[in-house]
């Protein structure tokens, strides 16, 4: 099976040998794929929809791995028992929606080797409730597929300690690496501030001087995660 450069990139931080319960698993493809390749012994797939079970249980029996794979009609974690998987995997969704599931099903969740994440809007609010459930992030990835960009992470039990706001931003661990596809997403939202910030500078009233305001200091944010790719070069 050939998966999408975002499926692919969550595929791949899914630990070697890890029973994974993927929560939202839509058509099945990253049990499917995991399987077929050894990397994990078994599955199990859930969803909350009927519709997008239903798919993932005609893939399944395709590709004859019925006995690997196990489907699930669940709301998150509900349908999943403390210690049934060593990797959670819950992807494709928004931010708020991926904290209620994890919040409520946190006895579930606590008892995983580890979480792999994949948020689709309040990211850097996402970061940081984590942090607040002590989760440590340990790696990251961002990928661009299609003219988006789609940021992902592992996370783990530990002691975690909070990060500063550019690192709950733009990511700790990617910051860190100065990740090739972070510097692509920050140079276009860099030259989008400018284009917005341009447009509003031929505009007068006092709504338009306080987006501006605000605008000048999402450009301040972004310069200063640009600027720590140039310090970590020369250095």
């Amino acid at each position: 099976m050939q998966l999408s450069k975002r499926l692919q990139a969550l595929a791949n931080l899914v630990s070697q040998d890890h029973v994974l319960a993927d929560v939202g698993c839509d058509h099945g493809y990253i049990p499917i794929f995991l399987i077929q390749n050894h990397r994990i012994p078994k599955a199990i797939a859930m969803d909350i929809g009927e519709g997008p079970l239903q798919r993932a249980q005609e893939n399944i029996r395709s590709y004859g791995l019925e006995g690997y794979i196990e489907t699930r009609l669940s709301d998150g974690l509900a349908k999943l028992n403390p210690g049934e998987a060593d990797t959670i995997l819950i992807s494709g969704m928004g931010g708020p929606l991926m904290e209620k599931i994890i919040t409520e099903g946190k006895s579930v969740a606590e008892q995983a080797d580890e979480m792999i994440l994949q948020p689709q809007s309040d990211i850097p609010r996402f970061r940081k409730f984590l942090t607040e459930m002590g989760y440590v992030i340990m790696q990251e990835n961002m990928i661009e597929e299609d003219g988006k960009y789609y940021p992902m992470m592992k996370a783990v039990r530990g002691n975690a300690q909070p990060c500063s706001e550019l690192e709950y931003r733009y990511g700790p661990v990617l910051l860190r690496q100065c990740h090739p596809v972070l510097k692509q997403y920050l140079e276009r939202e860099r030259d989008n501030l400018q284009l917005i910030v341009d447009n509003l500078r031929k505009q007068s009233g006092e709504s338009v001087q306080k987006r501006l305001l605000e605008l000048e200091q999402e450009q301040q944010i972004s310069r200063e995660a640009l600027d720590s790719y140039e310090c970590k070069k020369d250095y």
